[in-house]
């Protein structure tokens, strides 16, 4: 294992005792009444969940601006996140929700609708610079539409209480998560890091340009394909059950890429643990902040990610300087 992976499991090895333990009251296994319960019900299947979505987050995210060559891409890009909210927030309007698996399973096809409409739209062009723009465009436009359509929904919400729900589970949060929607989580996203993982190889080929890539045995239509069901499934089963948590994709691979030889099939696993990392801790703060309701998840993300993101900008304009 690398060194970047070697101190990436350490922390977490460090971190999720702590996750387990952090709330508004604090959890002392010897004293606390039902410490048990609660640690095996409400803060496992809480912690284990945090690790599952920031892990697939993070791939997606390496994965991506492997493959866009772009320093700036993040997974909410490609308009699955924002596919997979529609598809919840449907079932929020339709008054779905209340079953258990009603609103992760059209989460999940909302974000198959964004995958297959992407792939409708640029699955057939190359690799090169055109088709790497028609790419990004589809995804933005995609986005575009799917975030459109839901604020639709919510407009035209059929009560003030379903308006309420769609735009707090839109704010992303892991509160009251359970085993059930671990399940539904892990094996969905272990399944998308696995196929990003494939890639690997195919992405360091794309560092040298797209026809030494070609000339190395790249298939260029096989690495979309693969690149849009990795990441449709990593970001589509996070947001299914946990709501839109953005930025995770975008800062993690920036933190662990000076740890790494930089190629972006070294990036991978570290930008996962890395995810896992950053969403747990992040977690574990928003419940042990003293205000009177719990922030958001997906707002605290996006209060990090949002200057991340500022600086990223300054710096490059500096260097283009």
């Amino acid at each position: 294992m690398t060194r970047a992976t070697l101190i990436l499991l350490g922390l977490i090895a460090v971190a999720f005792p702590l996750s387990l333990l952090a709330g508004r009251v604090w959890i002392d296994p010897a004293s606390t009444p039902n410490a048990a319960l609660i640690l095996a019900e409400l803060r496992l299947p809480r912690s284990v969940l945090a690790l599952v979505i920031g892990a697939g987050l993070g791939a997606a995210g390496a994965a991506m601006q492997g493959y866009l060559r772009n320093p700036l891409a993040d997974p909410g890009l490609f308009g699955i996140a924002p596919g997979a909210a529609l598809g919840a927030v449907a079932s929020f309007w339709l008054g779905y929700a209340a079953s258990a698996w009603a609103l992760p399973l059209m989460a999940l096809i909302g974000a198959g609708g964004a995958m297959a409409l992407l792939a409708l739209i640029a699955g057939r062009t190359a690799n090169g610079p055109k088709g790497i723009a028609l790419f990004t465009l589809a995804g933005l436009m995609i986005a575009s539409l799917a975030g459109t359509l839901t604020s639709l929904a919510i407009s035209m919400a059929p009560n003030a209480f379903a308006m309420s729900e769609i735009v707090g589970w839109l704010m992303g949060a892991l509160t009251d998560r359970s085993w059930c929607d671990v399940g539904v989580a892990a094996p969905l996203t272990l399944a998308g890091i696995g196929l990003l993982a494939l890639l690997g190889r195919d992405l360091d080929a794309l560092i040298l340009g797209d026809s030494a890539a070609r000339s190395l045995g790249m298939d260029e239509r096989r690495v979309l394909w693969m690149l849009i069901g990795g990441i449709g499934l990593t970001v589509g089963s996070g947001v299914a059950v946990a709501g839109i948590i953005g930025f995770v994709g975008l800062i993690v691979p920036h933190l662990v890429r000076p740890l790494t030889d930089r190629r972006p099939s070294q990036l991978l696993l570290p930008s996962a643990l890395a995810g896992a990392l950053l969403v747990l801790v992040a977690d574990s703060v928003v419940r042990v902040l003293p205000l009177v309701t719990e922030l958001r998840l997906g707002i605290a993300l996006s209060l990090i990610g949002a200057p991340f993101f500022l600086w990223l900008l300054l710096r490059m304009r500096r260097g283009l300087a």
